[in-house]
């Protein structure tokens, strides 16, 4: 297996993925399996019954009627291809094969003389801002890419060449200037480069991104802000606008600064990175703060239960987060992409592989009204109106083995833990761990040649007091060992994996006086019918049930409870604080909430031991 980004020879990285990763077992190998024998196959059924293929047919004129629902819905179709090629990697099966290349025909069939390809838009690029249309070509090439590596199969490859042909024909400095109003055609344009060879999509995607913020999106009457283009890319602060579209960008971005070794540009996007990480990310990793414009809020405007945190932003802030990491080499992405693979995005998708939330809160009242399709107070769905979460998950779902770990000259790095093989420039190891629900993590060389080489093993900002090899190493970076490795040889990294209690920042005002509960890699929440109406008061252990949820550590915790018939808590008739009764309450991890049935939920605690009254509600 090859993953979906892979630098070419001349890139600027400081750090290169392992391609050849595979995850043996544990919790993502779990959950690549549900993904793989229930999602994934049920994909292209769901795609028939939304209208999705029907329309590639009609596009193709191999059937008549009335086209139906958005207008990206190919890049639905082109989202299940890659993840039907990542999976096939995984676990090859001709049934699958078959059914992908079939879907592949369908594809290839609605496509233009001249390379164009929609089934939804019959007036080409007349409003791009809204059509999408680029935005569908980039997952195309992306699925396209996927399909070579994974299973050899040439065809989408072709499909997706002829367009991007088209595309630097049609778009460009003396040609047509313009941008689509959703980025991603700029990722798949240069991971289509990194698989041909051909320069011209390389420079097409330099262009799209250098033509930011220089308002062609006001000119077709629009406000700029929500298509991340009131700025130009290198004079950005920060993110803004619309969260999946902001991310996107810049994953794009970063794509185009590894391959052209562009440092202004990287130095921007580090610098709207640390801003995004500060300011406007939630706990568990999610980005987007607002349903109005499915957006980044200003900074600190990170209200739980209004939170959209949108699982396609989760998808495109891990896809930034690693580009990142292999251009700097800094362990702070890997820290990033871990959180919001483990919290923000396994928290969009069941446990059973099938069902799914489009949209993340960290907090559900009781008695909320599920008003809206994407409103989780429905609990997760099997798929949407507009359905680009679902596909999205199955194909980041299918390729998680390449976030694994990373190589360069001196030697591995590993950046994700779970039980694996990871094999690259003839070193082969096995990594032997039950993280994230603890933190010992063995490291078995299966074979290396015969010279010195650094084995590197992050060390999250939350493991103070991790052990490597019987010493101890300092949290936020790598535990390094270099040695002239043997067949035979182990190394063990204990991280610590106690309780902690986080504080929210003081500026954060819809959480100010409130705790949240994390544990290792995860964030916590409780699932109770009185979440409304508890206060944290203290921590009672943590405790691993093979039974519950497929198997997690729940934390045990002390909490007042409001009593119903006694003044509004969390106020007594004197002013003090009266918190009320005293009850013992579960918290699971935060990923795993709403596999039970659908109820109130909380991530912020007021914190019931502050003297000077419960506040933060």
């Amino acid at each position: 297996m090859t993953g979906p980004l892979v630098p070419t020879a001349g890139a600027s990285c400081r750090l290169r993925p392992v391609t050849t990763a595979r995850i043996e077992g544990g919790l993502l190998a779990e959950r690549r399996r549900v993904n793989g024998e229930a999602a994934i196959p049920s994909g292209p059924e769901r795609l028939r019954t939304a209208g999705n293929l029907q329309n590639l047919r009609i596009a193709a004129g191999e059937r008549s009627g009335e086209l139906r629902g958005p207008v990206f819905m190919d890049s639905d179709v082109y989202k299940w291809l890659e993840a039907a090629a990542w999976e096939y990697a995984r676990a090859p099966r001709p049934p699958l094969l078959a059914v992908q290349r079939a879907v592949t025909a369908m594809v290839a069939a609605a496509q233009r003389a001249d390379g164009y390809l929609n089934s939804m838009v019959r007036e080409r690029y007349r409003d791009l801002p809204w059509s999408h249309e680029h935005y569908c070509a980039g997952h195309l090439m992306q699925a396209a890419v996927a399909q070579s590596r994974a299973t050899g199969d040439q065809a989408l490859l072709e499909v997706a060449v002829r367009f991007a042909d088209h595309l630097v024909a049609t778009f460009g400095p003396g040609r047509t200037e313009d941008v689509d109003g959703h980025p991603v055609v700029e990722m798949g344009l240069v991971e289509l480069y990194r698989e041909t060879g051909r320069a011209d999509y390389l420079e097409l995607a330099r262009w799209f991104v250098e033509a930011r913020g220089h308002g062609l999106v006001e000119r077709h009457g629009h406000e700029p802000t929500y298509f991340s283009d009131r700025v130009p890319v290198r004079d950005q602060q920060t993110v803004e606008g619309h969260a999946v579209r902001a991310v996107y960008l810049a994953a794009g971005a970063a794509d185009v600064a590894l391959e052209t070794g562009d440092v202004g540009l990287l130095e921007a996007l580090r610098r709207q990175f640390a801003h995004m990480l500060a300011t406007k990310t939630y706990l568990t990793g999610g980005l987007g703060s607002r349903w109005e414009g499915e957006s980044f809020g200003d900074p600190y405007e990170l209200p739980p239960d209004r939170a959209y945190a949108e699982t396609c932003a989760a998808v495109g802030g891990i896809q930034w987060a690693w580009r990142m990491l292999l251009a700097t080499g800094d362990a702070a992405y890997a820290d990033a992409a871990e959180r919001m693979v483990l919290n923000g995005f396994l928290a969009g998708v069941s446990l059973a592989g099938t069902e799914y939330f489009y949209v993340n809160p960290l907090q559900l009242r009781a008695g909320a009204h599920p008003d809206e399709n994407r409103s989780p107070a429905h609990g997760r769905r099997g798929w949407f109106d507009c359905a680009c979460c679902p596909p999205n998950v199955m194909r980041t779902v299918a390729s998680l083995g390449a976030y694994l770990a990373t190589t360069d000259e001196d030697g591995i790095q590993l950046q994700m833990y779970a039980p694996s093989t990871v094999e690259t420039g003839g070193v082969r190891l096995a990594v032997e761990t039950e993280y994230p629900w603890d933190g010992v993590v063995r490291v078995r060389v299966l074979e290396s040649p015969e010279r010195e080489w650094t084995l590197s093993m992050r060390v999250p900002p939350w493991a103070q007091g991790a052990v490597l090899q019987g010493d101890g190493v300092e949290a936020g970076g790598y535990a390094q060992v270099r040695h002239a490795w043997r067949s035979g040889d182990v190394v063990e990294l204990r991280l610590p994996m106690t309780v902690r209690v986080t504080t929210a920042g003081e500026r954060i005002d819809a959480v100010r006086g409130c705790v949240a509960l994390e544990r290792g890699p995860l964030v916590y929440a409780v699932e109770h019918p009185a979440a409304d109406d508890l206060a944290f008061a203290g921590v009672t252990g943590a405790d691993f049930r093979p039974g519950l949820l497929g198997g997690v550590t729940v934390v045990g915790l002390s909490a007042w409870v409001r009593v119903p018939e006694e003044r509004p808590w969390p106020y007594g008739p004197d002013g003090s604080a009266r918190p009320g009764e005293r009850a013992e309450v579960e918290a699971v991890p935060y990923f795993a909430w709403a596999n039970r049935g659908i109820g109130p939920m909380r991530v912020w605690l007021p914190d019931g031991r502050r003297p000077d009254g419960v506040t933060g509600r």
